[in-house]
């Protein structure tokens, strides 16, 4: 039997709470959180540093726009994966989504359900 390989992800949003719940999640799906940022400017240094496959973003961030921010980290160039989130179901428009090259937008209290794996996963 061949094991899935995991894919590494980062998870950007300034509530350290639901960060750690966000890695509980994406971990369960098979992923692998290898890193967090709290803000548009953690999240760019710590894109820069490890290159991971895909992010987890947060709309709304305390030095930025994590719309904005997605659109940077798609047009990185291994470009990852960026799925937008947020607690404001209404935050993020199928507009701003393909505008970014983001993968989707999640409502924070649909993130258990919602099809991480598929979203985020680039294999």
């Amino acid at each position: 039997m061949i094991a899935r390989m995991s894919r590494a992800v980062i998870v950007v949003d300034d509530d350290p709470v639901f960060r750690g719940l966000a890695r509980r999640i994406l971990n369960a799906c098979g992923l692998d959180v290898v890193g967090e940022a709290s803000t548009v400017r953690d999240a760019l240094e710590t894109a820069a540093a490890l290159e991971p496959d895909a992010f987890l973003v947060d709309v709304g961030l305390p030095d930025g726009d994590g719309i904005d921010l997605a659109q940077q980290l798609t047009a990185m160039p291994w470009h990852p994966r960026v799925v937008l989130t947020s607690s404001d179901p209404d935050a993020a428009t199928q507009k701003d989504v393909r505008r970014t090259g983001a993968r989707g937008f999640i409502p924070k209290d649909e993130l258990p359900n919602a099809p991480l794996e598929e979203l985020l996963d680039t294999g």
